[in-house]
């Protein structure tokens, strides 16, 4: 009994192969076997794949497949009928003479199709599996002739191959994207797939999602491959490379592979995970070279919008440096799903700018826009140009790429590489940019550390009296200026930055990085700073007495402050130049040396202060250039003003003017001789210097209680320091060798700025001040 049903099975099969070796033509390169049992094979590629009948796992279901040839296990790459197997083991396949491939079960009924038709009646359709794993119909009729009918490429299953495109055309709506198994014995469509974005602008990358759910994240591309997958371990023996296109007609990847001794293929398993495998054809052993979710970091926005991921930290979530936890109570249950937000918030204000995020898995591109014409610096002008933009970088990292990507929203699934990660440039409000400038500058390793103290808004707020107005010492460019005293009992001087104030971010960190560094006795001492909410605030050592203007430019002070005090005040401000100048690790060039910014201790001893329009030097350095020049008029230079070049040279123009101030109690800006007109301060001082009567300069509440020699000397040396030319000018160490000696000096030359009459020097200067007085720019010509 049992031989019958073999013998008549057997017959069954020969009438079905005869079936189907009429549609089902072949190539030199396609063997055709007589028998359709489970496993065995109706159609094989030369040495890689093979299509035929199978049972998955424990099923008794039938399908049609494709697999790779002669692996153990057997792995299945394609299946056609996965939503309609076959339930016993008859069928039959055929291809029609409209190329139409058919598989039809015991009852004649077609349980799977591949739908797909030609044209007229002469198509002569051949089928041909691939040595790409690829089954192709083809028309071979004279006018037609290898005209691509139909592809199982075209419909992926849970098996990416090399040359299967993953994308969609935007003509025919078509998708294609893999699917998983449901099981192991069930290869119709599970829960998981993974998609290539498609729409039209966003930058390209991969999901993999559960249902509709984003559940990982493969990307972006970065013009060589998909970024994320640090763990992936290529073979030095194989390479592979992607091509991407996006046109108005479609949007896909390719992934292309070139080897002769291996295989690859990208599956997407029932539980949701992404493996990337390689089989050696000689051995026909498989090897793992990618597993997604390798760690909790591959979950896709574990850590929230602003959120990064870290493996290597105790926490594994952390926010972006200018953002915080926005649950606390997240830190405790460790669920940081709701993210982080802004420290400080947004309000599209000129100084906002970009803080620089390294090595990294860059942002879900979702509600990202992409720009392959800009740099990276057009990129960056795009992002500031435009409020909503919050980050932007170039994603392409090959030699030479351009490209502009720019996020608009949250950033999400952001995580941390040891290796191979990406720069991103994240938008934050300017006070907590200087915030992040300032401590990348403390801590960096190829710099001296700061240490420069952080105050709280509370201490200073306690410490003036809440900014009272019985405290308020002044006002300046910056803002207003306040005494307050710790709790400590230390007495100190807040300048805090105005809202109005056209100074402010630039000057403050400038003044923070520029004074924190240097120490000298004749420099007012930063004690800290800080930066809290919408303030920003610098704390200094208090001066008691005020600043230099106060005294000798007004009326009713200029006689408490004698001679010998001035002369310590024209030494003191030389020792501090020549610290800033030449004796300081870096050399500092002031820009806005002035009586208003020289602060006076309790023993009037003086100290240059306000560094905020400071430039620093390395060593071989001695000038530089600026279309902004920045200053207080009546004291910048010719060659300042006129073209923009400063150098040491232009704070000694500055000290010759302090000295002829110091020594007049006159204000060289908007001096007025009782009897010339057109003449200003230094040009008051040189024509009574030709004169021979310089003592005429001295201011006249001094009385006689100063010395003839010092005052006559002072005066010279203050014209030394004003003369036209940079190069006659003495240096700061010259200037204080002669205050210290008593030697003869140099003749002076006619000083810059002189006016008398039709005779001039000048250079002329076109100011657009602040607030008329402490800060002038102008632009150099």
């Amino acid at each position: 009994m049992e031989m019958n049903q073999t013998i008549c099975i057997m017959l069954l099969y020969s009438v079905i192969f005869f079936l189907m070796l009429k549609t089902c033509r072949s190539l030199d390169t396609i063997v055709v076997h007589q028998n359709l049992l489970d496993g065995e094979t109706i159609i094989s590629g030369n040495a890689a794949f093979e299509l035929g009948f199978f049972s998955p796992g424990s099923s008794k279901y039938r399908y049609l497949g494709i697999w790779f040839k002669n692996t153990s296990p057997h792995t299945v790459a394609w299946v056609a009928n996965r939503e309609t197997p076959l339930t016993d083991s008859s069928g039959m396949l055929k291809l029609d003479s409209q190329g139409i491939l058919s598989l039809v079960n015991s009852s004649g009924t077609t349980i799977w199709s591949s739908n797909s038709t030609t044209s007229g009646t002469n198509a002569n359709p051949v089928a041909h599996l691939l040595d790409t794993g690829n089954l192709v119909i083809k028309s071979e009729n004279q006018t037609n002739k290898n005209i691509l009918i139909w592809q199982s490429f075209d419909y992926p299953g849970d098996t990416y191959l090399p040359g299967m495109k993953l994308g969609k055309n935007f003509i025919t709506g078509r998708e294609m994207y893999v699917t998983s198994w449901k099981s192991a014995d069930d290869p119709s469509p599970g829960k998981y797939t993974i998609r290539f974005s498609m729409v039209k602008g966003n930058y390209q990358q991969v999901h993999i999602r559960k249902s509709s759910v984003i559940e990982g994240r493969i990307g972006p591309y970065n013009g060589i491959a998909f970024a994320g997958q640090p763990s992936y371990k290529s073979n030095p023996l194989y390479t592979f490379n992607f091509d991407m296109i996006v046109d108005e007609n479609e949007m896909y990847f390719v992934l292309n592979f070139m080897s002769t001794s291996f295989l690859l293929r990208l599956i997407v398993t029932p539980g949701g995970k992404y493996e990337v495998w390689h089989l050696d054809m000689h051995n026909k052993e498989w090897t793992q070279d990618l597993l997604l979710p390798s760690d909790k970091c591959d979950s896709y926005g574990l850590c929230g919008p602003y959120g990064s991921c870290n493996t290597l930290t105790f926490l594994t979530c952390g926010c972006l440096k200018g953002f915080q936890l926005r649950d606390p109570q997240a830190m405790s249950t460790d669920n940081w799903r709701s993210g982080c937000r802004r420290t400080r918030s947004l309000d599209c204000a000129p100084e906002e700018g970009f803080l620089k995020v390294s090595s990294i898995k860059l942002p879900d591109t979702q509600n990202a826009v992409f720009n392959a014409n800009l740099s990276l610096q057009q990129c960056e002008v795009a992002c500031k140009n435009n409020c909503s933009c919050t980050a932007y970088t170039n994603p392409n990292i090959t030699p030479g790429g351009v490209g502009c990507l720019l996020w608009f929203g949250d950033l999400i699934d952001i995580r941390v590489y040891q290796v191979n990660g990406q720069d991103l440039y994240v938008r934050l409000a300017a006070s907590e940019l200087l915030v992040k400038v300032l401590e990348r500058d403390q801590n960096s390793s190829k710099k001296e550390s700061i240490e420069l103290p952080v105050f709280s808004l509370s201490a200073i707020s306690r410490a003036t009296n809440k900014f009272s107005t019985d405290n308020k010492l002044g006002e300046g460019g910056f803002g207003p200026v306040y005494k307050g005293v710790l709790e400590e009992g230390q007495e100190i001087a807040v300048k805090r930055l105005s809202k109005s104030s056209k100074q402010g971010i630039d000057e403050f960190k400038n003044e923070v990085l520029c004074i924190a560094k240097l120490q000298h006795r004749n420099l007012v001492k930063l004690l800290g700073y800080c930066i809290q909410g919408e303030e920003t605030m610098l704390v200094y050592e208090y001066m008691p007495n005020k600043s230099l203007d106060w005294f000798i430019f007004g009326d009713l002070r200029k006689s408490l402050l004698n001679w010998p005090q001035r002369f310590n005040i024209i030494h003191g401000i030389a020792r501090g130049l020549l610290y800033l100048h030449q004796d300081s690790r870096l050399r500092v060039v002031h820009r806005d040396l002035k009586a208003g910014n020289i602060l006076l201790d309790r023993d009037m001893n003086p100290k240059i202060s306000d560094f905020g329009l400071a430039r620093m030097f390395d060593g071989h350095e001695s000038e530089a250039n600026t279309k902004k020049v920045v200053g207080t008029l009546g004291y910048i230079s010719p060659e300042y003003a006129a073209n923009g070049l400063f150098s040491v040279k232009s704070d000694i123009f500055s000290y010759g003017v302090l000295v002829l101030e110091i020594v007049s109690g006159k204000k060289n800006r908007g001096f007025v001789h009782e009897f010339d007109h057109d003449i200003n301060l230094l040009g008051h001082a040189w024509k009574l210097y030709e004169e021979g009567n310089s003592l005429d300069l001295i201011d006249r509440s001094l009385g006689e209680s100063w010395s003839i020699n010092e005052v006559l000397r002072s005066i010279h040396i203050g014209l030394l320091c004003v003369q036209h030319r940079a190069d006659d000018r003495p240096t700061t160490a010259v200037v204080v060798s002669m205050l210290a000696s008593e030697g003869s000096l140099p003749s002076p030359k006619k000083p810059a700025f002189f006016i008398h009459g039709s005779e001039s020097n000048s250079v002329s200067i076109r100011p657009s001040s602040v607030n008329g007085v402490t800060l002038s720019q102008i632009d150099g010509r």
